[in-house]
């Protein structure tokens, strides 16, 4: 992607009468226009003006984008019904929404809704009802009551809606105003969106070692003022927060504003709580887990100036600052950052898009990079620095195999016995475990002992799996249900059926056999009803609320608990199985990852890696901690094979309900591939999809492969625009796809 910022045109202003172009919210089929004509309103707008416009007859959301084209005839054209109480969309956002359209090869106003998602946009109320704790509380209270109080609790005392109070309490509001009558509540109106409270920008920082030498070269990079990136690559527990927190600091001070991205933000309570200390208030929050209030609140205040630091998921990326001063992508390597339903985007990529648009620096910080990342700096387009110790007293974990082939163990158990001795050595120190399993729920296959049959989904071709919890088996492609059949559907045999293979819910059942005294706390995202709890249950481990963890991968990204000295890893040879090209190298991202959060305070981890391949390069290369040689030897098996980063991929996906269709439609699209051979291209498949039906529609896909320097994009466009899609079904296009299924 090239990263040159283009001229832009001065935002225009137009009379009222003149003929302006407004970007609406709704697509009009995947290629039609975006942009239509009318007429600015009585006391005219300007570009950037957020409209409300008739189409149809409905009213709906727009931007006003430029002139008009003109070529609608003028009597007919209708006007903009008015121009929203809300700040211009800056034209560093729509240049940004517009490069990121053409790249992903996404329809503009899809990008756009991305860009406006914030509740009553079009609505004028300037105040809300709300509720918030003011009296004592009583102490003989309902378990209603009681929900309500602590549903305020959790929010920290934010004032809340009466909606937003009674979902979270599961309460009705009878309950919620009977308390307001005793005094417990206060009733009150309260602007809608108010500034988040100012930071701290002059408190110091505490860096030792060579975190002082790079925190010193982020600083100067915001101070300059302009387009870089930077890989800020650490160990482990080597301070990698700290370290760009010196960033967000001197951004801070120049009154500009700055943007944290995290792939869990709705697990990173810690983080919170180390801005808190470290500023003396937290950041605005932007997360599937805010409040439809907050989220209006955070949106409005990004674009008014009134929310200085923003710590989000990918979809902050599309927030409208008013004055963006630094992006800092953490974790940069997680897959999380990939959107992989609705738009297509990478959100570490189009974080260098939107810093190199809007002439900010960049931060990628990662343990493990991507290996994008890592030949990116290794060619100099990126600065690198290294954090290549931990921070304080401690170490880093040692790191061994258990070589399973050498263990004896029963079918059903999982657990090696070296693993359970040194777990049971720990629970005596009163120390903490984490075992690792990368697979939900209790077990990933029900299968019929008599005749084989494997239990899938009705609408997918996936294996259900079992969620002894839920009494259910789920599909983890479509989230469809049913129940656990003591009936075989297949042969319709009795008590014959089985499950197979362990998830995390039936390693908590063999770790609650085998150490009957030991606290147990399973971090799995099925098993938690909201982030909130999710958030509370990872507060009470850090504090030593837990002798052994079980986790999903969920425990892998960034989380800090000091007690914790032991790693195990119950199948470390589960990620190298299948042919994704990535498959080495997010083994040994997960493996360190979550070996490094073993150890993190002054007591030296351990990490155990159970495994049947300890020979394998890849547990090698984790056991012998040259991370700089596993990336080398990745990196030239991917330049021979001419694969990303060293070559372009594109995926098209199609998929309707009529299978026949669909492959008639790929191939189709294989044949007609003069497009993509006029560049040098190659085009594979068309093939079923590794998960060939989801939601009931069969999928195939075609792989596009093309040399590095090659535009891909003009010639995709031109490829699938010879095809006339039927009505029901669809294609997709990823451009630099991370995942295969």
């Amino acid at each position: 992607m090239a990263l040159t910022v283009t001229d832009r045109t001065p935002d225009r202003t137009y009379a009222p009468g003149q003929t302006v172009g407004v970007l609406i919210t709704e697509a009009l089929g995947r290629t039609g226009p975006g942009v239509l004509d009318y007429r600015a309103p009585e006391g005219g707008c300007g570009d950037g003006d957020l409209v409300e416009v008739p189409l149809g007859p409905r009213k709906i959301l727009g931007v006003v984008w430029g002139p008009g084209e003109g070529t609608y005839d003028p009597a007919k054209l209708r006007s903009v019904s008015r121009v929203l109480d809300a700040r211009p969309m800056r034209a560093e956002l729509r240049s940004f929404l517009t490069r990121a359209a053409d790249y992903t090869l996404t329809p503009l106003p899809a990008m756009l809704r991305l860009a406006t998602r914030a509740p009553g946009l079009m609505s004028g109320a300037a105040t809300r009802r709300v509720y918030r704790l003011a009296g004592p509380v009583p102490n003989q209270l309902t378990d209603a009551r009681f929900r309500v109080i602590e549903a305020l609790r959790d929010y920290g005392g934010a004032s809340v809606t009466l909606a937003e109070l009674t979902e979270a309490a599961g309460c009705t509001a009878s309950v919620v105003k009977g308390l307001v009558a005793k005094g417990v509540l206060a009733e009150e109106d309260a602007p809608k969106d108010t500034p988040y409270p100012p930071l701290n920008a002059n408190a110091d920082g505490r860096l030792a070692g060579d975190q002082i030498a790079a925190g010193d070269a982020l600083v100067a990079a915001v101070d300059r003022g302009d387009y870089s990136c930077t890989l800020l690559k650490g160990v482990t527990g080597s301070g990698k927060t700290e370290v760009y927190l010196e960033a967000v600091a001197e951004c801070l001070r120049q009154h500009r504003q700055a943007l944290v991205l995290l792939p869990e933000i709705a697990l990173t309570a810690d983080f919170l709580t180390r801005v808190q200390a470290r500023f003396g208030a937290r950041p605005a929050e932007w997360h599937s887990g805010v409040t439809m209030t907050e989220r209006r609140r955070m949106w409005r205040m990004v674009a008014e100036g009134g929310a200085s630091f923003v710590v989000g998921a990918r979809s902050a990326l599309f927030l409208p600052f008013q004055d963006l001063g630094l992006i800092v992508v953490d974790e940069e390597h997680d897959t999380s950052y990939k959107q992989e339903e609705g738009v297509l985007y990478n959100a570490r990529d189009m974080a260098v898009l939107r810093g190199a648009i809007q002439g900010c620096p960049v931060v990628l910080a990662s343990a493990t990079p991507s290996l994008e990342s890592w030949a990116n700096a290794d060619a100099g387009k990126y600065l690198r620095l290294n954090l290549s110790a931990r921070y304080g007293a401690a170490e880093m974990p040692e790191m061994r195999a258990i070589d399973m082939r050498g263990e004896s163990l029963s079918n059903d158990r999982f657990i090696s016995p070296s693993l359970a001795a040194a777990v049971t050595d720990r629970v005596a120190k009163g120390e903490q475990s984490l075992l690792f399993l990368n697979r939900r729920g209790y077990a990933p296959i029900t299968l019929c002992r008599a005749c084989g049959h494997q239990v899938g989904c009705d609408h997918c071709d996936a294996r259900m799996v079992e969620h002894r919890f839920l009494k259910r088996l789920v599909c983890h492609q479509c989230g469809a249900t049913k129940p656990v059949p003591t009936t075989c559907p297949a042969c319709k045999v009795e008590g014959k059926m089985a499950a197979v293979g362990p998830g995390v819910e039936r390693l908590a059942e063999e770790v609650t056999a085998r150490f009957p005294d030991a606290r147990v706390a399973v971090l799995s995202s099925d098993l938690f009803g909201s982030a909130r709890t999710l958030k509370a249950q990872i507060g009470v481990i850090a504090e030593g609320g837990a002798d052994i963890i079980i986790g999903t991968q969920i425990v892998a990204k960034g989380h800090n608990f000091p007690l914790l000295t032991l790693v195990g890893v119950i199948d470390a040879d589960l990620g190298l199985q299948g042919s994704d090209l990535r498959a080495a190298e997010r083994t040994f991202q997960l493996m360190r990852q979550v070996a490094g959060r073993a150890g993190r305070a002054e007591l030296r981890g351990t990490a155990l890696l159970q495994t049947h391949q300890p020979d394998h390069p890849v547990i090698r290369a984790i056991l012998g901690g040259d991370e700089e040689a596993f990336w080398k030897a990745e990196a030239a098996e991917r330049q021979a094979a001419g694969v990303p980063p060293y070559g372009r991929m594109a995926g098209i996906i199609l998929s309707g309900p009529d299978v026949a269709q669909v492959f008639d439609l790929g191939g189709e699209l294989a044949r007609r591939d003069a497009p993509l051979r006029r560049i040098g291209a190659q085009v594979f498949g068309p093939a079923p999809a590794p998960i060939a039906r989801v939601r009931g529609r069969h999928r195939v896909r075609l792989l596009v492969k093309a040399d590095k320097g090659t535009s891909l994009q003009a010639a995709l466009s031109d490829w699938v625009a010879q095809v006339k899609l039927p009505t029901n079904v669809r294609l997709a296009i990823d451009i630099d796809p991370q995942s295969f299924y």
